[in-house]
C-alpha cells in the first residue's frame, strides 16, 4: 500500500521548482455505447512546485479531463500520473480520496457553500475528513480566512455574501488542509469583471507569497495572463506550453478599475 504523509504547508519543507506533477503519454478514452471517444492523445506536462499555470482550449479539447485526472477524480486509460513522487495509478479508491482531502484545494465556478452553515464552518470542512482536533479545525478556518481577506466575515452565511466574497470562503477552503496543489476551475466564470481580478489577486498572492503551486482552467485569454506559464489544449493534445510574456499584475489593474461596492 501506497504511503500518502500529511502536505507540509504549500510545501514550505521542499525545495522551489522541484517536480509536483509529472504527467506522461497519458491517454484517456470514454467508452458512450458502440462509441469511444479519445479525450486525451498522449498528454505529458511537467508542473513544478510554485508554478501559476492557466490551462486553456475549447469546449471538448480534453482540458477538464487534464484537470480531472490531475485531482485524482479519474484515472488515464493509459500512461502515467505521478503527483509529489506518488505513482497515482497504483492507489486504491481510499488512498485517491485522502490524496485529494490532503495534498489537493480545489476551487470550481460554482462556489459549492453549504447554505445553512457559515463562512467558518464551510472552511472548516475538508478538516473534518481528515481528522483533525476540533480546535486546531477552528485555528485553520480562521487563517484561511484572514488570507483571503474575510477574517471579520466568519460568521456570516453564505447568502448575507457577495459572489466575491462566497469564493473567496471556497478558496480559504480549499486552502485549509495546506494541500501541495489548488486546482481551480473556471473560478472566475460567475464573477464581474472588477471582482473577478480581486480573486486573481488573491491566487497571484497565494502563489508569490505563500509558494502555492495553481493550475487554473479558464477560456478567458484576460485571466490567463495572470498565471506565469499557458496551457493550451486542442482535440485531446497538447497544442501550446508557453510562458506567459506579458504578465498581468492584478494588484495593479486593481487600481485603475472603479471601485465596486463589496
Amino acid at each position: 500500500m501506497a504511503t500518502i504523509s500529511q502536505s507540509a504547508a504549500w510545501g514550505s519543507t521542499s525545495v522551489a521548482g522541484e517536480k509536483l506533477i509529472q504527467v506522461k503519454d497519458v491517454h484517456k478514452y470514454y467508452d458512450l455505447g458502440e462509441t469511444q471517444v479519445h479525450a486525451l492523445r498522449g498528454i505529458s506536462v511537467e508542473i513544478a512546485r510554485g508554478e501559476f499555470v492557466a490551462v486553456m482550449g475549447s469546449s471538448g479539447s480534453g482540458k477538464s479531463t487534464f484537470m480531472n485526472i490531475l485531482g485524482c477524480l479519474d484515472k488515464p486509460s493509459s500512461g502515467s500520473y505521478w503527483l509529489e513522487g506518488i505513482d497515482t495509478l497504483k492507489l486504491s479508491k481510499r488512498e485517491l480520496a485522502a490524496i485529494r482531502n490532503q495534498k489537493i484545494g480545489f476551487v470550481f465556478q460554482g462556489f459549492n457553500l453549504l447554505s445553512r452553515t457559515t463562512a467558518l464552518e464551510n472552511a472548516e470542512l475538508p478538516t473534518m475528513y481528515a481528522n483533525i482536533a476540533r480546535e486546531e479545525r477552528s485555528i485553520r478556518a480562521h487563517k484561511a480566512l484572514e488570507m483571503v481577506g474575510l477574517g471579520d466575515r466568519s460568521h456570516h452565511f453564505p447568502s448575507q455574501l457577495s459572489g466575491g466574497q462566497q469564493q473567496r470562503v471556497a478558496i480559504a477552503r480549499a486552502l485549509v488542509n495546506q494541500p501541495a496543489i489548488l486546482l481551480a476551475d473556471e473560478p472566475t466564470g460567475n464573477l464581474d469583471s472588477r471582482t473577478s481580478v480581486e480573486v486573481m489577486e488573491i491566487l497571484q498572492r497565494l502563489n508569490e507569497q505563500q509558494g502555492l503551486t495553481i493550475v487554473l482552467v479558464t477560456h478567458e485569454q484576460d485571466i490567463s495572463q495572470y498565471a506565469k506559464r499557458n496551457i493550451v489544449f486542442r482535440d485531446g493534445k497538447l497544442g501550446k506550453d508557453i510562458p506567459v510574456a506579458t504578465r498581468l499584475r492584478a494588484d495593479e489593474v486593481l487600481r485603475t478599475m472603479p471601485t465596486i461596492e463589496d
